[in-house]
């Protein structure tokens, strides 16, 4: 006879009221100017193809278990010790590091607009998720942000979907208005961003998050790292996994992160395409944020002159049915007029704007 259980009522709470998160669309199939997901349109290194095949005849053995060369790396890039570096699988694995380790009553705090995966993240380890609401300024609200009582506040910078980076001296700020710790995720700062790290050395409330995925092109590894004092990494490796890195990613991102004339040349040239492709929304009387990412929020304008969320839908869905994907983010006032369009290569954004063209001689 069948045992059934029932694993929804047995689940935690928590777990039961839990939204998975929900990533960008992989497409299916050939055809497609994927620019959906901020990908980096450029292949990683070269030196990247030698360290990944050095490590296969080693995969019988256990990875080294904390990254130790990468930590030493980015440490001494940045000017610090290793033991102010942890390495994650994907920055992803390091915000639920820092919600298990740190978040208390009243709970964490983020901004809205910013990276769907924070209440995810919360919502694993059972924390409530205060909101921040931004307006269509996006100005950086101190005074509200320390209001909110977060034990540990969450900030995109630059933000995303609208690419605005805040200054220094707001994080700054921020730092010292809050009573707990402000996450800097930074993923998008290398394509013209301020750092946070500096903050480092005067602050031991700051932990600044960074990826390999989007400047150095390896979202496929799922490489991230944080930076923040002795005493917090210390926290974060007692919740990390085990092995929480293979090999070949280890190789990989150490690969990628030595080759600097490489890494330059390939962000220079996506700062340059978003900068070509701005303009040219510009000259269709679009409104598009100012962009320090790899990506650009535009709100698109209809030949009758109107804009909105249907306007939005009816571009996305548009340039969806001619093969050119792009990110519609409908659930929130300030997001659901405007499209996300990352960064590709010179001829996938001719592509885009010939869809969009073609959109606007058809609407």
């Amino acid at each position: 006879m069948k045992k059934s259980y029932d694993a929804l009522t047995n689940a935690l709470p928590h777990i039961r009221d839990l939204h998975a998160y929900v990533p960008g669309e992989q497409p299916q199939g050939d055809g497609w100017v994927k620019l959906n997901t901020n990908e980096n349109p450029y292949p990683p290194s070269p030196q990247v193809a030698a360290a990944v095949t050095s490590e296969i005849e080693q995969l019988r053995l256990y990875p080294e278990p904390v990254s130790a060369k990468l930590r030493q790396a980015i440490g001494e890039r940045y000017g610090y010790s290793a033991k102010n570096v942890i390495i994650g699988n994907g920055s992803d694995n390091l915000l639920d590091l820092i919600t298990r380790s740190y978040v208390c009553d009243p709970g964490a705090g983020h901004t809205v607009p910013s990276y769907s995966l924070y209440p995810v993240v919360c919502g694993m380890s059972g924390q409530t998720l205060i909101d921040l609401p931004f307006d269509r300024s996006m100005q950086l609200n101190i005074e509200a942000l320390a209001a909110s009582d977060a034990k540990v506040f969450f900030l995109t910078n630059p933000n995303a979907p609208t690419g605005v980076a805040f200054l220094l001296a707001e994080i700054e700020a921020a730092l010292q208005a809050i009573d707990g710790l402000l996450v800097v995720d930074e993923a998008y700062v290398d394509f013209g961003g301020e750092s946070a790290i500096p903050l480092l050395r005067d602050y031991e409330n700051l932990i600044v998050v960074r990826t390999f995925s989007k400047s150095y092109s390896l979202a496929g590894m799922r490489v991230g790292f944080a930076l923040a004092s002795e005493g917090i990494i210390g926290m974060l490796d007692r919740v990390r996994d085990a092995y929480n890195l293979d090999r070949i990613a280890q190789a990989a991102a150490l690969a990628a992160f030595d080759d600097v004339d490489y890494f330059e040349a390939q962000r220079e040239k996506v700062i340059a395409t978003r900068e070509a492709t701005r303009r040219q929304l510009d000259k269709l009387g679009w409104f598009s944020y100012e962009s320090a990412a790899n990506f650009l929020f535009t709100e698109p304008v209809n030949p009758a002159g109107e804009t909105g969320a249907e306007v939005a839908n009816e571009l996305f869905n548009f340039l969806k049915e001619r093969r050119v994907l792009v990110r519609y983010f409908p659930g929130h006032p300030l997001t659901c007029a405007f499209i996300r369009v990352s960064i590709g290569t010179d001829e996938q954004m001719q592509a885009f704007i010939e869809a969009t063209q073609s959109w606007l001689n058809n609407a």
